[in-house]
């Protein structure tokens, strides 16, 4: 692909992305919203539709992945092939482990409507549902890092090679340092305010969005110093 169908690619892609992860995170949210393991599958199991729509938005968000890490490798490998291959490499990180995510869920939905004699025991299906329940929260956590590493990868190469203007590709970087800090904390219990999620994530959605808009209408440069090449 051309380098402008790379960045309008990538720019659909990014929106396409917010657009699918949201609801996704909602409908998991309220189909788990109730205390206790018990209660949670049997939620599950009342909101089996739902869940079922989570799997499918899930299966796009672990595709838009894989299409953002050669998107963006394509914009950006011009600058530094290398960095650019690592970003490329944390990006498919994150839609193998969003992949993992979606086997977790189909395991808790199947656990929360499965009956009869291949039915687990109650107890048996508790321990089992907390155990992927954990996973899920865990896999999500760091396919989430390797995410914001790519992410970081990617906004110091737009900055490096002037691939987008200045102050996105700062924000761009600001907002996915924020994400590597903050992520790796809350999973060792530094960071225990739910609250903190909104200042975690808020920079990035700003910066997704603009940095989609900008690449659809009008695409990403090509590095400053390819551009300008050296006088022999």
């Amino acid at each position: 692909m051309t380098r402008r169908t790379n960045a309008r690619v990538a720019g659909i892609t990014f929106l396409l992305y917010i657009a699918v992860a949201f609801p996704a995170m909602v409908l998991f949210e309220k189909a788990t919203s109730a205390k206790g393991i018990a209660a949670k599958l049997a939620g599950i199991a009342q909101h089996a539709g739902d869940v079922r729509v989570v799997v499918a938005l899930s299966l796009l968000s672990a595709f838009a992945a894989l299409v953002l890490a050669v998107t963006l490798y394509a914009i950006t490998r011009d600058e530094d092939a290398d960095l650019a291959l690592l970003g490329l490499t944390c990006r498919v990180g994150e839609g193998v482990l969003g992949g993992v995510s979606i086997l977790v869920t189909m395991g808790l939905l199947w656990l929360g409507t499965s009956s009869g004699a291949d039915a687990p025991d109650p107890a048996a299906a508790n321990a089992l549902g907390a155990f992927l329940l954990k996973v899920n929260g865990w896999s999500t956590s760091v396919g989430a890092t390797f995410f914001a590493v790519g992410s970081t990868l990617f906004a110091w190469l737009f900055l490096r090679g002037r691939i987008v203007p200045v102050p996105l590709a700062w924000l761009g970087l600001v907002a996915s340092v924020l994400v590597v800090v903050g992520l790796p904390a809350q999973l060792l219990g530094l960071i225990t305010d739910p609250a903190a999620n909104l200042y975690l994530w808020l920079p990035m959605l700003v910066f997704e969005v603009t940095l989609a808009l900008w690449l659809i209408f009008k695409g990403a440069r090509m590095p400053a110093r390819q551009s300008h090449p050296a006088t022999p």
